[in-house]
């Protein structure tokens, strides 16, 4: 699921001024993979987004392409 990873990281870091500070952490589980973006000060709204749509325009992505692989993904933003 590692192509997952790096999708999510080309999104947030088209979305963010600080592309460098932006990482993507991955914790396997049986049947879900989680998901932990941290971005840069001050890049957090830009990924989160008004009202949190793009944060959940993110997230829908993520599940439909673990879907394809039989899987869960869930994305967590952290400060």
């Amino acid at each position: 699921m590692g192509d997952l990873k790096d999708l999510i990281e080309y999104i947030a870091k088209a979305l963010v001024d600080n592309p460098d500070v932006v990482s993507v952490k991955e914790i396997p589980g049986e049947k879900t993979v989680i998901y932990e973006l941290k971005v840069g000060e001050g890049d957090l709204g830009k990924i989160i987004g008004r009202e949190g749509k793009t944060a959940k325009a993110i997230r829908t992505i993520i599940s439909a392409a673990a879907m394809k692989k039989g899987k869960r993904a869930v994305l967590e933003i952290l400060e």
